[in-house]
């Protein structure tokens, strides 16, 4: 617990996909491929790791002159990168803003983060793929996004950080058997009188049940059930008389 940290310091799939940090097993097929995959950070990216921005969540129609135009206030900027399909050309959502200083940089991630461009409200981080000791992509099910829907949450993140974890102390297992012979036997004889009423209880709802069907017809009134079931119980003591 001495080296718990809410953001990861050095990216494990495993951990990612852990609310805590403290999973031992997969629980989605991504974190497999992650775990699996050996990713390399693309060598052709040139520039400072330690100067740019990672700026997701952006409208598909939002362009570097506006990005330029929204990031510039912060500080001089070297270059910015927003990312596109290759074969089609259009943007990809995301994009790379490198500062010329590192003052701009931790003014852009510390007042840019939600601000809402062309209508979109947006995350903005320091660059981890070149950064973070072992980062895998979340294209290979890495990174720290996900959705709700898709049960693929990764946590460890600015968006997204570990919660700390829950020390539970050790239980004993006198409850579940260890013990006397004597308690066993009670807690046995217990369980078998509750499942006995519990039987009970099934069968007398079981003979009232048709009566109440009877009476609760669709479109009676409280009051003309009440009568019904006061002339049926007059029958019923009439039946007894004879």
């Amino acid at each position: 617990m001495n080296d718990w940290a809410p953001i990861a310091k050095e990216y494990d799939p495993l951990k990612a996909g852990s609310i805590d940090g403290t999973d031992e097993e997969p629980h989605d097929r991504a974190i497999w491929r992650a775990m699996l995959a050996r990713y390399v950070p693309n060598k052709g990216v040139t520039g400072d790791p330690h100067l740019t921005l990672f700026v997701a969540r952006l409208n598909l129609q939002t362009t570097e002159e506006k990005l330029k135009e929204v990031f510039s206030r912060y500080g001089d900027i070297r270059k910015i990168r927003l990312v596109r399909d290759l074969v089609t050309g259009f943007s990809k959502g995301y994009a790379f803003i490198e500062y010329k200083e590192e003052r701009a940089l931790l003014k852009a991630h510390r007042d840019a983060n939600r601000l809402v461009i062309d209508q979109h409200e947006i995350f903005v981080d320091f660059e981890l793929e070149r950064t973070l000791k072992g980062w895998i992509p979340r294209r290979l099910g890495g990174g720290f996004g996900g959705k709700k829907e898709s049960g693929q949450l990764r946590f460890g993140g600015r968006d997204r950080p570990f919660r700390k974890p829950i020390n539970l102390p050790n239980m004993k297992n006198d409850f579940y058997g260890e013990g006397s012979a004597e308690k066993r036997n009670w807690s046995r004889e217990g369980t078998r009188d509750w499942r006995t009423r519990d039987r009970d209880h099934e069968r007398s709802r079981d003979k009232r049940w048709p009566e109440r069907e009877r009476s609760w017809a669709w479109g009676e009134s409280e009051r003309e059930r009440d009568a019904k079931e006061e002339r049926n119980r007059g029958r019923e003591r009439k039946d007894r008389d004879r």
